[in-house]
């Protein structure tokens, strides 16, 4: 069952586009994307499999990608971030970690299970820091600290961060299969297809991708180094990373569930930086079970 795309105001001038999967009965596992990704980028198999195992996905854009609201500021350049100097209205992690508070808020499904990949794991661990009545448990992919002796980009990475805006769909599928192959899981095939008909898709859904992705880029290094803030997490937290992550060093993973209590790391061997078929079992296990574990001991702690 699919509620369809749909926009809903979750405060501060900001809309959110939104679509929530499976039975509105079960418990509910909101998915944040990373840097630049729609919700699609959530696949339905990979939803399916949530589903399978009882949850309820909601997957969204977030501000200033797809088809929720966009900033009006210029893009930064790269000297710009380097110099961490940002535009007086360049938004934080802790706005977009609010953007989804207020989506949960909005739809009535305070707290949810959250899942974030890379910058969706950064604004997944946010929202649990500053939002903890939000958070029932959550599970940070292929995401770091903001420290930045951790969780480095590969130098081979940067320059493909860096190209032109593409001027066409072909050009953007072109660009994420280049990337998704550099950066993608070598233990597990490529599948080149699906990232090319997603890039296609996503920018028929948003032509204007690269300048959101490049504020939301700076909502990262703007945030700066996270890793006190992270010591206040009490959500239940797995924190997953591969050991072949080219845009997120494993270090960034080792730090994340080092700065959370009690938090369990996962490494998975021949994981890059993206969410291969071969692993959408394996991560929607270890979501559910974490999720039945945490509402079993809620509803015994209720009794």
């Amino acid at each position: 069952m699919s509620s369809g795309e749909q926009m809903v105001d979750v405060g501060g001038g900001v809309r959110l586009c939104y679509e929530r999967l499976g039975s509105p009965s079960d418990p509910p596992v909101l998915l944040i994307m990373g840097l630049g990704q729609q919700l699609l980028a959530w696949s339905d198999p990979f939803c399916d499999g949530l589903i399978a195992r009882g949850l309820q996905p909601i997957r969204f854009d977030n501000r200033d990608i797809g088809r929720s609201t966009h900033a009006t500021t210029p893009p930064p350049r790269m000297a710009q971030l380097a110099a961490r100097r940002f535009d007086p209205e360049q938004y934080d992690l802790g706005d977009m970690a609010r953007d989804t508070a207020g989506l949960l808020d909005a739809l009535e499904l305070s707290p949810a299970h959250v899942v974030g990949v890379s910058m969706g794991g950064m604004i997944a661990q946010t929202l649990a820091a500053r939002h903890p009545d939000h958070v029932r448990s959550l599970v940070s992919i292929m995401s770091s600290t903001g420290a930045r002796r951790v969780g480095w980009v590969a130098p081979s990475t940067l320059p493909l961060l860096w190209r032109p805006r593409p001027q066409d769909r072909n050009e953007a599928a072109d660009r994420a299969a280049v990337m998704f192959r550099h950066i993608g899981s070598r233990g597990f095939p490529f599948d080149e297809a699906y990232v090319r008909d997603r890039a296609m898709r996503g920018y028929d859904r948003d032509p204007r991708a690269a300048a959101g992705t490049g504020r939301q880029m700076a909502a990262i290094v703007k945030s700066g180094d996270r890793t006190a803030e992270l010591g206040r997490i009490t959500a239940p937290t797995i924190v997953i990373h591969g050991d072949r992550d080219r845009m997120v060093h494993p270090s960034g993973g080792r730090a994340t569930a080092a700065a959370i209590p009690n938090a369990r790391l996962v490494t998975i061997e021949g994981m890059g930086h993206d969410l291969p078929v071969g692993l959408y079992a394996r991560i929607a296990e270890l979501t559910a079970d974490q999720a039945e574990r945490v509402d079993r001991a809620n509803a015994a702690a209720t009794a």
